[in-house]
C-alpha cells in the first residue's frame, strides 16, 4: 500500500519536460536547438550555427547554446572544427558508451555523464529492469556549450527552463549549464537510489514473512545487478565534480566552483546510499539462503522420519514373508491381527517420539 503511494507521488512530482523541441529537427540535421543567451536572456532569431557564434564573437558577451541528438562524424565535423574540439573528444561523442568523465583540452572541458531513470514496475521479478540509462556529453567553451545525447532518454529541457528562469545563473556563462546538467544528473542520481529502496523493502520483507519464497534468491541478485548499473554511472564522477571544485580551471570561474561543490555532496550522498543498499542486500542474501538451508533440513528430518516409521513395517512384513514351517505363532489364530497390532504400536511410538523431538 504504501510503496504504492510513494509510486503515485513520484509520478506526480516528475519533471515537466521540453517538448518544442524534436528529438531531429525538420531538416534532419543531428542538431536539436541552437539558442544565444546574453546577460542572462535568451535570444531569438538565431537559428544557424554559424550565425549565432558570429554574434556571440561579434558582441563579445553572451554564449550559445547547442543541443545534439546523437550525431554522425559526419554532422560533427563541422561543429567541431568552428569550435576548435579535439579529435580524441569528437571521436568519443560520436561513440557513444563512454566512463563518465570530465577531461580538459587547452580552455575547452568535455564531460561524460550517465543518465538514469527508474523504471516503474508493479511487481518487481528477477528480469525486471528497474535502472534504465543513458549517455549525455558536453563541449564547455568560453562562448559555447555543446551537449549531445545518446538514446531517448535524459532530455535537457527542464535543465534549459530552470536556467531560463534564473537568469542570473546564465550570466555566469557556460560554466552555469555544466553546472546545472551535472546537477540534473546527480539529482537523478539521488531520486532514482530513494526509489530502489521501495524495492529493497519489498524483498526484504519477503524474504522475512513466515511463507518466504525460495524464489527471492533471483529478485536479491537483479537488484544487486540494478545497482551495479547505478553504481557505474555515479561513482567515477566523484573526482571530476572535485576537481571542478577545487582547482582552478579556466573554463570554470570562481563563483561557480561552489556549486559544483554541492553537487559532489549530493553525488557523495548518492554513492554511500548505493554502497549502503548493496551491504544489505549482501545480509538479506545470506539470510535467504540460511533460511532456505533451514527449510531443507526441516524436509530432510521428515523424511527420514517418516522412513524410519516405514520401516519397522516393512521389517515385519519382511520376516513374515520368508517361506518357513516353523515360525513364532504361525498357526494360531490370532496372530495376524496380532502381528498387525504390533506394527501399528511401534508406528506409533516412532511417531509420538518423532513429534516431541520436532522433527514432525
Amino acid at each position: 500500500m504504501f510503496s504504492n503511494l510513494r509510486r503515485a507521488v513520484r509520478r506526480s512530482y516528475r519533471r515537466a519536460v521540453d517538448l518544442s523541441h524534436p528529438a531531429r529537427s525538420p531538416l534532419g540535421s543531428a542538431v536539436v536547438n541552437c539558442i544565444v543567451y546574453q546577460d542572462g536572456v535568451r535570444q531569438d532569431g538565431c537559428a544557424e550555427v554559424e550565425e549565432a557564434l558570429r554574434r556571440v564573437r561579434k558582441s563579445g558577451e553572451g554564449f550559445v547554446w547547442i543541443g545534439l541528438h546523437e550525431p554522425t562524424q559526419e554532422e560533427l565535423a563541422g561543429l567541431a572544427e568552428l569550435f576548435g574540439l579535439h579529435p580524441l573528444a569528437v571521436e568519443d561523442a560520436v561513440h557513444a558508451h563512454q566512463r563518465p568523465k570530465v577531461e580538459r583540452y587547452d580552455d575547452i572541458l568535455f564531460a561524460v555523464f550517465k543518465t538514469v531513470r527508474y523504471v516503474e514496475h508493479e511487481e518487481l521479478t528477477a528480469t525486471s529492469e528497474v535502472v534504465e540509462t543513458g549517455e549525455l556529453m558536453a563541449f564547455t567553451g568560453d562562448d559555447f556549450v555543446i551537449t549531445i545525447r545518446h538514446g531517448g532518454r535524459g532530455t535537457l529541457g527542464p535543465v534549459r527552463e530552470s536556467l531560463e528562469a534564473a537568469p542570473e545563473q546564465l550570466t555566469k556563462g557556460p560554466a552555469s549549464v555544466l553546472h546545472a546538467i551535472a546537477d540534473h544528473v546527480v539529482d537523478d542520481y539521488v531520486a532514482v537510489t530513494d526509489a530502489v529502496q521501495n524495492d529493497i523493502d519489498a524483498v526484504e520483507t519477503a524474504v522475512f514473512s513466515e511463507n518466504g519464497g525460495r524464489g527471492d534468491a533471483g529478485r536479491i541478485y537483479q537488484l544487486k545487478r540494478e545497482l551495479l548499473e547505478l553504481r557505474r554511472a555515479g561513482a567515477p564522477l566523484a573526482r571530476p565534480l572535485e576537481q571542478l571544485a577545487t582547482q582552478p580551471i579556466g573554463a570554470v570561474p570562481v563563483e561557480v566552483r561552489a556549486y559544483f561543490r554541492d553537487v559532489a555532496d549530493h553525488l557523495t550522498r548518492a554513492t554511500d546510499q548505493i554502497n549502503g543498499y548493496d551491504a544489505l542486500l549482501d545480509s538479506i542474501l545470506q539470510a535467504h539462503l540460511a533460511q532456505v538451508t533451514v527449510a531443507q533440513n526441516e524436509d530432510m528430518r521428515k523424511i527420514t522420519a517418516w522412513a524410519a516409521i516405514v520401516a519397522v513395517p516393512t521389517m515385519v512384513c519382511g520376516v513374515y514373508g520368508m517361506n518357513f514351517d516353523h515360525m513364532p505363532e504361525l498357526h494360531w489364530t490370532y496372530g495376524y491381527p496380532a502381528v498387525l497390532g504390533v506394527m501399528v504400536l511401534a508406528c506409533f511410538l516412532i511417531h509420538r517420539g518423532f513429534r516431541r523431538n520436532g522433527w514432525l
